[in-house]
């Protein structure tokens, strides 16, 4: 069963991930490093030093900041194609009792194609419908909302990781729902 939790726990870090880089990485850091909650093992027991506590700090508040500023947030979003998708291997192959049940390899991978699906569905689909439909105006909003959303499913998923992942499968469940919705509507329309 701890397996199984780890697993799912996993796939909610590293889905965080993909929303912000630096949010499940500073909630794994700081939960291994002041409660019982989460044991990393060599060499992701490194994430619990003061000073990557601290640089993970300093770049959350970076990327806070630069996804709420217009044209930035869009520079950001390039730059985060590539740490979101890493920032996930490495929450995901880091997570509690994961990295000793499965073969780092696939753990790197699976946080790799969590995180990178999360960031490519929010770079390509709701961040330009978002800019588009509002010219921009709700960016910063929908970015705090990603912010909150980021750290509530960090947070959840160490706490509650069968809630997560019950969670995640419901989320799944409604988007493959409403694109099957929107291509028969599109099929009926086009006949």
């Amino acid at each position: 069963m701890d397996s199984l939790l780890g697993v799912l726990s996993a796939f909610g870090l590293s889905a965080s991930a993909g929303l912000n880089a630096y949010i499940p990485l500073l909630v794994v850091a700081l939960m291994a490093k002041l409660t019982p909650w989460i044991k990393l093992s060599a060499p992701w027991d490194a994430l619990t030093s003061w000073w990557v506590i601290g640089i993970l700090g300093v770049l959350l508040l970076i990327e806070i900041f630069a996804d709420k500023a217009p044209a930035v947030n869009h520079i950001n979003d390039i730059i985060q194609s590539f740490v979101r998708p890493a920032a996930g291997a490495v929450v995901f192959a880091a997570s509690a009792h994961v990295i000793t049940e499965v073969h780092p390899v696939v753990a790197i991978v699976a946080g790799l194609l969590v995180a990178g699906g999360v960031h490519a569905v929010k770079a390509l689909a709701v961040r330009p419908a978002v800019t588009v439909t509002t010219g921009g105006a709700a960016n910063p909003i929908v970015s705090a909302g990603e912010d909150i959303l980021a750290t509530v499913m960090s947070v959840l998923a160490v706490v509650i990781p069968v809630f997560l992942g019950a969670l995640l499968c419901v989320v799944a469940a409604w988007i493959i729902w409403r694109i099957w919705r929107r291509a028969n509507r599109e099929a009926r329309e086009a006949a």
